[in-house]
């Protein structure tokens, strides 16, 4: 496969963020490249496509080969300054004559997943190519067959150089999608927020929990947390959603989309902040407010002396050590607190709702149950 010399895109971490192209674009620019040149001997460098709400951008072609009946195109995947595993990753699309009749097919190439749990937009046992860049694909394959007087009976397979391994970094393994990434995308267009893929899979976690019928399922903000709640319930790994930083998302997710029990559980400090109110739990957007926590510990009839040191400890974890020594259950107060600010974010009655804090030993320190709140722990 003949590579060409293109300049790789490159991030731009000052100014204005800038807007990168989905896996799924990238894959139906390399198809249309591909398809063209195997009806007219020649590679369209670059190629144009047309977007869902009609953007017409052009990719340049980083690899191409030509057979007897088949043609191979790549595109580099620019993602602009989202976090995306797949930035830089080489797209590629082989493109193969089928028999008439049957219309556009789709393969899982080397590096993209196979579907295999229900509650994805595609059912198992097809390649984890999502609805959207299906339909973009079909209509790049539909646009050049009429182009070119000729039936549209292709099987299209999507390959991802290193996919594999990158979909180790992403949630694929626990959503049933094994032996790769997924073709993702809706408008064709990332926009550069740094939350938005991962709160997609979160939604995509909960949707796929939802479809295997489990009842009870677990968001944590950290591997410690996970699992500590799995080892707790005896939860199977699909019932536990990779909350992180974004409770926020998963909270107004759950609420329109319910599961009857839901254990949230993190560390001291990112439950403070939810305690707080706050619903993006990043170190860069919420910060523990320590005359909050002081006036909480005021506020259980504390000695003075006890409320200045949480007022001046340097971390939470000081805050916590400071209370478990003066044997104040502050955990499980922060817990109550978190609880109240989640049920209230949540607005669904029918969810029972508890709250676990855990130290980074992967201990319990503070727990709100799902009926009554406790300071047992």
């Amino acid at each position: 496969m003949a590579e060409k010399p293109v300049k790789k895109p490159t991030r731009k971490p000052e100014g204005e963020l800038r807007k990168g192209w989905t896996t799924g674009a990238c894959a139906t620019a390399a198809t249309k490249a591909a398809f063209t040149a195997l009806l007219t001997r020649g590679f369209p460098d670059p190629v144009q496509i047309t977007l869902p709400k009609g953007q017409t951008p052009s990719f340049a072609l980083t690899k191409e080969k030509l057979g007897d009946n088949y043609a191979r195109a790549s595109v580099i995947k620019d993602a602009g300054d989202d976090t995306d595993v797949t930035h830089l990753a080489v797209i590629t699309a082989k493109v193969t004559r089928n028999k008439s009749g049957d219309g556009v097919k789709f393969k899982a190439g080397p590096g993209v997943g196979m579907v295999t749990k229900e509650g994805l937009p595609i059912p198992p046992g097809e390649p984890a190519i999502n609805p959207v860049p299906r339909q973009m694909m079909r209509q790049a394959i539909d646009e050049v067959s009429q182009a070119n007087g000729v039936s549209n009976d292709v099987i299209i397979e999507i390959s991802i150089e290193n996919g594999e391994l990158l979909a180790e970094k992403t949630w694929n393994p626990r959503l049933g999608i094994v032996g790769g990434l997924s073709v993702l995308g809706t408008t064709g267009i990332v926009i550069p927020y740094s939350c938005s893929s991962w709160i997609h899979s979160i939604h995509r976690g909960i949707d796929v929990a939802r479809a295997a019928g489990y009842l009870h399922v677990a968001a944590a903000t950290g591997s410690t947390s996970e699992k500590m709640v799995q080892e707790l319930y005896g939860l199977d790994e699909t019932a536990l959603l990779d909350m992180g930083d974004f409770a926020g998302g998963l909270l107004k997710y759950l609420k329109k989309n319910p599961v009857p029990r839901i254990s949230l559980v993190g560390g001291f400090a990112k439950m403070v902040k939810l305690a707080q109110g706050n619903m993006d739990l990043h170190s860069g957007r919420s910060q523990v407010d320590f005359k909050w926590l002081s006036e909480l510990v005021t506020e259980s009839g504390s000695s003075v002396e006890l409320t200045s040191m949480v007022l001046n400890a340097n971390t939470a974890k000081q805050a916590l050590d400071l209370c478990s020594v003066a044997n104040l259950p502050i955990a499980s107060m922060i817990a109550d607190k978190a609880r109240e600010e989640a049920n209230a974010m949540l607005g669904n009655k029918d969810i029972e709702l508890e709250v676990l804090i855990v130290d980074r030993q992967g201990i319990m320190v503070g727990r709100s149950d799902f009926q009554v709140s406790s300071y047992d722990c």
